[in-house]
């Protein structure tokens, strides 16, 4: 017994080593965290449940027999964040450079299949140099089954990507299909083929940073949420996300009640929008101003910039808030912001999230640009998203609602339960001034006959009444009072209950 004891404790020590001291020690020289210290950070303290800590690689060629590490490169298990629980994999770039094997997919498989069995969420931690070569397609064998899982959970519990390393070829394909992807500045890096791949296929000389580091994918292809400083800040900061989601999608997010009553009025809110309606403003002003204790957790902040999106609470209830940005392109609706609302629309309505929309939208972008990269199907994604969703959703129109842009952003028509306008606000086809050109073409010589045109047309629908006679706008309501109203639809509609037709799945434009 004691000699067994003895041989459990070397290979315990073992595998809390991964890939020894050194290794360790270059990982914190780069300003990264081990694979262990990063579950430490990440789950509540002493709630890890470590499994297969004994499992190696089964791979004897080039050598590999005689290099067996115990864990074989990923850490996995379960735990608690805030006493919910949640299943993690880690990846350790101490061992083979985190590179994944059979067995390294297996474990982390154990744990997916395991989360989906009683509805936790998973937490990848990834940090890996890709496909172990020395396995060849056992390799690949392995990240289709970690895919396949990926595709299967989604929808039904949430799955979050931390990229706290490279995260290079088949190995990005993973995380790409988890609902969010968070990386790390100045360490992490994500792309389908590195720097030397693409300087030989294509002669462009491009470094690992600019090419999928975290800087890239949250400006400029949108494929990550958030970008953090180091490995400390991302892990405490998933933290906080993590109090938002449910477990799985038969839950309801948590109820965290705050000190921040839900009737409370906010006077500023009434100068917000400015006389002159080509003037932008803040929409993240109105927002903090409405939500529990000015806290929103903004995702993709720096990517498609004109459309808002993020998790706050309201009355202590987790909502997701979609908002359109009139300083930037004005808020119109364009490829970008169409997808990047749609998917969290779409997350949103999976995991039992309400979902508020702020609507400041002149239409949709115009120019060939647009119309060449397809706004027309990537703008229904939107549509489609909104029209599917069976949440609770409110609606509040703060200024212009226009076009077809109207319809895709909540409107009543694609079911919202609760639609509000301030009382500025513009409901029509178009702006005043496009309208009269286009109904009045033959007074175009006649100036002062137009600008009476024009303010005859703002007198008819520049305001909400029209689309209130029609019962399209449930209220009319003081910019001041928008936090109560809201908080009130809220806890009116946390029974509602509304199903769509049974079908294998709906064909969303791709």
């Amino acid at each position: 017994m004691h000699d067994i004891i003895e041989q459990l404790e070397s290979k315990r020590a073992a595998a809390r080593l991964g890939g020894g001291e050194k290794r360790i020690a270059a990982q914190h020289a780069k300003g990264k965290l081990s694979a262990r210290e990063r579950i430490e950070l990440l789950l509540d303290e002493g709630t890890f449940e470590e499994w297969d800590m004994f499992v190696e690689h089964r791979c004897a060629d080039f050598g590999m027999a005689e290099q067996k590490v115990p864990g074989d490169g990923v850490v996995t298990g379960y735990g608690m964040i805030n006493g919910r629980l949640v299943f993690v994999f880690s990846q350790d770039f101490t061992v083979f450079g985190g590179a994944l094997s059979e067995a390294h997919a297996e474990k982390i498989c154990k744990v997916m299949d395991q989360a989906m069995n009683v509805g936790a969420p998973v937490i990848g931690l990834n940090d890996s140099g890709g496909a172990r070569i020395q396995e060849g397609v056992a390799s690949l064998g392995g990240y289709a089954e970690v895919f396949q899982r990926n595709v299967m959970a989604s929808g039904v519990i949430p799955q979050i990507s931390l990229i706290m390393g490279p995260c290079a070829g088949g190995a990005v394909y993973s995380p790409a299909m988890t609902d969010f992807i968070f990386m790390v500045k100045d360490s992490s890096y994500m792309f389908v083929t590195g720097p030397e791949v693409v300087k030989t296929v294509t002669h462009e000389e491009v470094t690992a940073e600019e090419l999928g580091g975290a800087g890239t994918h949250n400006s400029k292809s949108g494929v990550a949420d958030l970008a953090f400083e180091n490995d400390v800040e991302a892990l405490l900061m998933l933290r906080r996300f993590f109090n938002y989601l449910p477990l799985n999608n038969k839950e309801r997010p948590p109820l965290r009640p705050s000190g921040d009553p839900a009737e409370r009025l906010d006077s500023s809110l009434d100068t917000l929008v400015p006389e002159n309606p080509n003037k932008p403003y803040d929409m993240k002003e109105l927002i903090l101003k409405v939500v529990d204790d000015g806290d929103f957790f903004e995702l993709q902040p720096e990517y498609a910039k004109n459309i808002v999106i993020g998790f706050a609470r309201l009355d202590g209830q987790s909502v997701g808030i979609v908002a359109n940005n009139p300083q930037v392109l004005a808020g119109c609706l364009d490829i970008k912001s169409a997808i990047k609302a749609a998917r969290f629309v779409r997350f949103c309505d999976a995991f039992n999230i309400p979902v508020v929309t702020f609507v400041d939208v002149p239409g949709f972008m115009p120019g060939t640009a647009q119309e060449y990269g397809g706004i027309i199907k990537h703008g229904a994604k939107l549509l489609y998203a909104y029209a599917e969703c069976t949440v609770p959703k409110v609606t509040v129109i703060t200024r212009k609602a226009y076009g077809g842009a109207y319809d895709v952003m909540s409107s009543k028509h694609l079911r919202g339960d609760v639609n509000f306008a301030w009382p500025n606000a513009e409901i029509a086809v178009m702006g005043a001034k496009g309208a009269v050109e286009i109904i009045f073409r033959e007074d175009k010589g006649d100036p002062a006959k137009l600008a009476a045109r024009e303010a005859e047309y703002k007198a008819r629908f520049a305001n909400p009444f029209v689309a209130g006679a029609r019962g399209y706008i449930d209220d009319v309501i003081q910019p001041h009072e928008t936090r109560r109203r809201i908080c009130r639809s809220l806890a009116m509609l946390k029974d509602k209950k509304l199903a769509n037709p049974w079908r294998k799945h709906g064909n969303i434009p791709l």
